[in-house]
């Protein structure tokens, strides 16, 4: 009888806290998305085999492709003040990767693969000639392993605080699947991404990793972060819990040595570690241009957009 009792008890407590998951979960994306701040008028689509990838074309002359840091947490707003000043030399375009921002987000496993095949299909299908491509901060990797493995499509690549090679290189564990598994549950699984991920912890990135200068922190440039990782429901948790077990890692090492055209590295200079992880690359690619820019750390092109620009506009000239 108690045994009865007992399970009753825990069955209505179950449903209790599962049922207070679901509202705090549902609270939580009405506020981050009910003004949406990423819609954009010059949007278009590409409707790549995989799901419908955002992105948006500007200006005229030579093409430059912008790809934002592969975090839940960006998009391409993260090149808004860079992609209007180089629209008046060149045609920009800003892509949201896969499981990012304004892009479909599929309960899928993501990995560099993957990521390196949208590319190569985007520059094909909609660019249709040789590209610079600038990439921020995890999405480097993706990058430079399209450049090893056709880079006749490619031309000069930049990189913006590109991640430590030994952080890149780090593989699945054996408790990967369980820690995705969960994460991608309905409910339990999005009230846990929305415990690691939000605007707390999201304005905390801000003043610890992503700005030198604290004053230079928005509301606005939080908030947009913020409806970045909460977009289409939620669903960027796929994206989190692959990112968060190393499938989207890959030992680009032996990639490297493939690749022929000339390579930049941009570091916020005020975060060693930048300049340390530059140096990697430069190791294995002497011919590496390093560029520092002071007074920035993570996103130089978000936090000083003119020096970043003025300095990116100085390899064509």
């Amino acid at each position: 009888m108690n045994f009865k009792k007992n399970l009753k008890k825990i069955t209505i407590f179950s449903g209790a806290a599962l049922g207070a998951m679901h509202l705090i979960n549902r609270v939580s994306y009405h506020v981050s998305t009910f003004e949406n701040r990423l819609f954009a008028k010059d949007a278009e689509y590409y409707k790549w085999k995989l799901g419908n990838v955002f992105y948006t074309r500007q200006g005229e002359g030579s093409p430059i492709l912008l790809i934002h840091d592969l975090n839940v947490c960006s998009c391409s707003y993260e090149w808004n003040h860079v992609k209007r000043i180089l629209s008046s030399n060149h045609t920009v375009y800003t892509i949201d990767l896969l499981g990012c921002g304004n892009s479909d987000k599929p309960n899928l496993t993501y990995t560099n693969y993957l990521y390196v095949q949208l590319i190569l299909d985007f520059i094909k299908d909609v660019i249709g000639e040789k590209t610079d491509i600038v990439s921020s901060g995890a999405s480097s990797g993706i990058l430079l392993m399209a450049c090893s493995v056709q880079n006749d499509w490619i031309d000069k690549a930049v990189l913006v605080n590109p991640e430590n090679l030994l952080i890149s290189s780090k593989t699945p564990d054996k408790f990967a699947e369980l820690y995705r598994t969960v994460i991608c549950t309905p409910i339990i699984g999005t009230f846990l991404y929305n415990i690691m991920v939000n605007k707390k912890t999201i304005e905390k990135d801000f003043r610890l990793d992503y700005y030198y200068d604290q004053n230079k922190i928005t509301e606005k440039d939080i908030m947009y972060f913020y409806e970045a990782s909460q977009k289409q429901h939620t669903k960027g948790k796929y994206l989190y819990a692959n990112i968060n077990s190393c499938f989207t890692n890959t030992n680009i090492i032996h990639g490297l040595r493939n690749i022929t055209q000339p390579i930049y590295i941009f570091t916020g200079k005020e975060n060693p570690e930048n300049i340390l992880a530059a140096n990697q690359y430069q190791n294995y690619l002497p011919d590496t241009h390093i560029i520092e820019l002071e007074k920035t750390k993570r996103f130089p092109h978000m936090e000083r957009p003119e020096d970043f620009t003025e300095n990116l506009e100085s390899l064509y000239l």
